[in-house]
């Protein structure tokens, strides 16, 4: 019986060892598996890296290189054809004028000797024989001239068909050069499309094996956690051997106490034993029997750890596999650069030799012989036709180099093809399903483990971990998602942004072939994981994902409403702003026409000749001519010295003369401040140039600006288009297969919103600059009333200068009451209220006056143009004349009220209504004023708009008119 105890106890002690020598070995391999991976990863991401930094630095080379290399041979080709046009034309003319030069000549020549043959035969012969030779001389002048005017046309004609085959040669030529920039164009943009496929399949590729090992990196955690927890579990079930050890060495001890030497009574004895230690033999054994079961569970479990290491360890050997296609990829990456290189140095080779010979056809022209002199212009044409078809063969040979070297290119690159798709056929992979990690794959691997579980009881914390890993992982699903959503828009961007270079025909090629090879793996690898997705039947969690994608859309679709709210307002704005502008047009016109229109600002100073007096000059002017004011002052004199006058009549006269001398004095004095006020007008004319010069700049920059948005949206089109294209290419390339909603949906949120970042910065960037120019003209329209306030006080001074001079002029004895004169001012509510009283009162002599009352307006005599002006600034086609309409004030202060707004348009004319709103949302506070004509409405509009009232410069526009209800 102890043997037997003994080899039942130092079983299950054999086991735990094993089981703890299994662990160890799990727990070291684990450790050694998390060291590759994170060296794996570093390598990884070090690669990219290199890969990403070379790949930028050579396409940046190579667009630097290929612009400036395709500029320069522009410029080149061109200068190099104007000039010898040009030249070829220079010499044309040149050798045409030598010619008719040289006709002419000819003719004068023999003129001149026919003159003189005629002289002679006037002199010594009859006249017959005068007569028959100057028959015969014209006979002989009219063939040679005709025979000459016949070649001559016959040389123009031949010159005009030169110069048409030369125009159609060139109109050819530069067919076909806009031909081949087209071409070159659209494989410009191939090439870079395809780049931008192969730079997001990579970065797809890239981002799908880091998913898969941060995955392989969750589960080795996971593991390593349900080791832990069974590790405890076997020291709990070996203290609990233990236990039951000591518990059988005690029941063995007192069994054999009771089989010792107490047999007097054998049979009682044996009775009472018995019934004494059957419960604890009972006891023992149901122990040892869960001993015995938790042992099988334990092999059991051990078993199934090391299927999964052996699960781990072929999925770590796949992801070797997989890592291997990168690092080849990088090698491909490597050898296209090394192959781009190369077409480099061809290229730069090539133009070695184009350079090369170019330089020798300009030493071949120089070091050409020169041309024999010609007899017509027959030799010169078929001279000059001689040097063009000689330069036409030379630019075909050279064409035709230039074409037999890209056949070449061309071939090399379908053998290379064919090459490449006989030695490396497409094969469909077969793939585990483990590979591809996603949260699906994360359940059906760990489906072993969780059926082992559901063995047990149902409520085991077990299952409580298991759900909220779960959670968690779909909680780093959808964030990684996000991400990659957003990375993705980055990258959008960054491929609008790079839009140039130029590529190479056979790294197209290859990125094709890469692309085919590519696209058909991943179509195979979806089929997989649809197929093992369809077979486990674990598709729930999507259906959380959608929702929290709908979720993603609404916050999205929020957003974009208040965008568009915030766009609303900006429009609002920026029309408020033109609104303004608009104003201040009008205002700057009504001040232009008022100094263009008004006498004042007129003025024309005469200067004074030596010894002639200002206020002769002023009677003058008057119409007085028969008074001399030097000689009435002498008389003056002569008669205050005279004794014979009165004391009365002395003391006039000396008044009078000192009357005329301060007069003078006085005269001049305004003469000298006419002077200044006609400078300081010159100033206001410089200043008011500078206004408009101001308000053409503005007008230029917000042309400018609506042209950038015009070219902002042509761009977003262009972006369309391209986008449009990509996505036919897509589905091209992958068989005739559409995209999903949801593909479409992201494309179409991507574009709209660049195109709204688009739209929102050009708008702020316009706002801001109207903002910054609208100060601009507020400070200038204020620093124009300045001045017109400054001009309105010097005309006042200026008139009292006149009166207190009259005043002086007529003295106090000498004063008349018949030239004092009196004004009044009234005001009207109505039109023709003032011209009813006007008619009836103009010309109306009071009793005890000597003149009658002169009544007219106190305006302007330009007073009914600026009317015009105003009616057709303001007026639209549809109103009438003598309707009421509304005007409306903003910018008011918060202790504003309706008697400032009665007083300020009070004067313009009659009113009807004024009401003040303060407006809380914005802190502003509106006017609103009726009137009952137009006219006088827009005069006050265009008086009070951006008159500043305290701390706040009004804005003064019209709300609506009545005629338009």
């Amino acid at each position: 019986m102890s043997k037997k105890g003994r080899n039942k106890g130092e079983k299950p002690e054999a086991l735990i060892v094993a089981l703890q020598a299994a662990n160890e070995d799990l727990r070291t391999k684990l450790t050694d598996i998390q060291i590759e991976l994170h060296q794996e990863k570093s390598k990884v991401s070090k690669l990219e890296r290199e890969k990403t930094q070379e790949v930028k630095r050579i396409r940046e080379l190579e667009q630097r290189k290929h612009t400036v290399l395709v500029t320069e041979l522009k410029a080149k080709l061109h200068e190099e054809k104007m000039k010898e046009l040009q030249a070829v034309r220079e010499s044309l003319i040149k050798q045409h004028e030598q010619e008719m030069a040289r006709t002419v000549k000819v003719r004068d020549g023999e003129i001149q000797r026919l003159k003189s043959a005629l002289c002679a035969l006037r002199d010594g012969s009859s006249d017959k024989v005068r007569t028959a030779l100057t028959m015969e001389a014209r006979e002989e002048a009219r063939k040679l001239f005709d025979a000459e005017r016949i070649k001559l046309l016959q040389e123009i004609a031949d010159l005009k068909t030169a110069k048409k085959q030369v125009d159609e040669a060139l109109s050819n030529m530069i067919q076909a050069d806009k031909i081949k920039a087209g071409d070159l164009r659209s494989e410009h943009q191939s090439h870079q499309e395809a780049i931008s496929k192969i730079k997001w399949e990579s970065e797809r590729d890239i981002r799908r094996l880091m998913d898969e090992i941060k995955a392989k990196d969750r589960i080795i955690f996971s593991l390593e956690k349900e080791l832990e927890t069974q590790t405890g579990y076997v020291q709990k079930l070996q203290l609990q051997k233990e236990a039951l050890d000591e518990q059988l060495f005690l029941v063995k001890e007192a069994e054999c106490n009771m089989s010792s030497p107490k047999r007097e009574i054998p049979g009682r004895a044996g009775d009472g034993s018995e019934h004494c230690s059957s419960p604890d033999l009972r006891r023992n054994q149901k122990r040892i029997a869960e001993l015995n079961a938790t042992i099988r569970k334990l092999e059991d479990r051990n078993t199934l750890l090391g299927d999964e290491r052996n699960e781990l360890l072929k999925r770590v050997r796949e992801t070797e596999k997989q890592c291997k296609p990168l690092l080849e990829r990088n090698k491909c990456l490597a050898k296209r650069n090394d192959e781009l290189m190369l077409s480099l140095q061809r290229m730069e080779e090539k133009l070695k030799a184009v350079t090369k010979e170019n330089s020798e056809m300009r030493e071949k022209i120089t070091t050409h012989p020169p041309l024999k002199k010609l007899k017509s212009l027959n030799d010169l044409d078929q001279a000059n036709e001689e040097q063009e078809t000689e330069f036409l063969k030379l630019q075909v040979i050279e064409q035709q180099n230039i074409i037999d070297e890209l056949t070449r290119d061309r071939e090399k690159l379908i053998r290379r093809r064919k090459h490449r798709r006989s030695s490396k056929p497409i094969k469909r992979p077969v793939l585990d399903p483990f590979i591809g990690y996603d949260d699906d794959s994360m359940d059906s691997e760990t489906s072993s483990m969780a059926s082992f579980r559901t063995d047990r009881t149902p409520a085991t914390p077990d299952d409580d971990l298991d759900e909220s890993l779960a959670a968690e992982e779909s909680e780093l699903r959808f964030r990684q998602l996000t991400k990659e959503y957003q990375a993705l828009q980055r990258a959008y961007a960054l491929l609008q942004e790079q839009t140039g270079g130029i590529i190479d025909a056979e790294r197209e090629a290859k990125a094709q072939e890469q692309l085919q090879a590519e696209v058909l793996r991943y179509k195979a690898k979806i089929e997989d994981l649809e197929a093992t997705l369809a077979q486990k039947g674990q598709d729930s969690h999507w259906v959380e994902d959608k929702q929290l994608f709908i979720k993603r859309n609404q916050e999205l679709l929020e957003k974009i409403e208040k965008q568009e709210a915030e766009n609303h307002r900006l429009q609002q704005e920026l029309q408020d702003a033109r609104d303004q502008n608009e104003l201040l047009e009008f205002r700057n016109l009504e001040l232009e026409e008022r100094e263009r229109r008004s006498p004042p600002f007129n003025l024309q100073i005469h200067p004074f000749s030596d010894g002639v007096s200002a206020l002769q000059i002023y009677c003058m002017k008057e119409g007085v001519k028969d008074v001399n004011i030097p000689d009435l002052i002498k008389q003056l004199d002569i008669l205050g010295d005279n004794g014979n006058l009165r004391n009365e009549e002395q003391v006039a006269i000396i008044q009078a003369s000192t009357v005329l001398s301060l007069a003078e004095k006085w005269i001049q004095q305004i003469e000298g401040a006419e002077a200044a006020l006609h400078q300081k007008m010159m100033e206001l004319e410089s200043d008011m140039e500078q206004f408009c010069k101001i308000k053409g700049y503005l007008e230029e920059e917000l042309d400018y600006r609506k042209q950038a948005l015009d070219q902002a949206y042509m761009r977003i089109q262009e972006l369309e288009a391209t986008l449009y294209n990509a996505l036919q290419q897509e589905t091209v390339i992958k068989f005739g297969e559409l995209l999903s909603e949801k593909q479409q949906e992201e494309l179409r949120t991507a574009v709209e919103k660049l195109r709204r970042q688009m739209l929102r910065k050009s708008r702020e960037y316009d706002c801001q600059i109207l903002q910054e120019r609208m100060e601009l003209l507020q400070q200038a329209h204020q620093r124009i009333r300045d001045l017109e306030d400054k001009t309105d006080i010097q005309k006042r001074q200026i008139k009292d200068l006149e009166e207190k001079a009259n005043h002086q002029f007529l003295g106090p004895g000498g004063r008349d009451e018949k030239f004092v004169q009196r004004w009044e001012l009234i005001q009207f509510d109505k039109w023709s209220e003032a011209e009813e009283a006007m008619t009836s009162f103009n010309g109306h002599k009071p009793q005890g006056s000597f003149k009658p009352i002169a009544v007219k307006f106190e305006a302007n005599p330009n007073q009914s143009k600026h009317l015009a002006l105003l009616s057709q600034l303001y007026r639209s086609p549809s109103s009438v004349p003598g309707n009421g309409s509304s005007g409306w004030c903003i910018n008011l202060g918060q202790d504003a009220s309706e008697g400032i707004l009665w007083h300020m348009f009070g004067p313009f004319g009659a009113i009807t209504n004024v009401k003040v709103i303060l407006d809380l949302d914005t802190n502003k506070c509106k006017g609103f004023v009726t009137t009952t004509n137009y006219d006088e409405a827009a005069i006050a509009i265009a008086s009070l708009n951006g008159y500043r009232l305290g701390d706040k410069i009004l804005q003064v526009s019209f709300k609506t008119i009545r005629s338009h209800r």
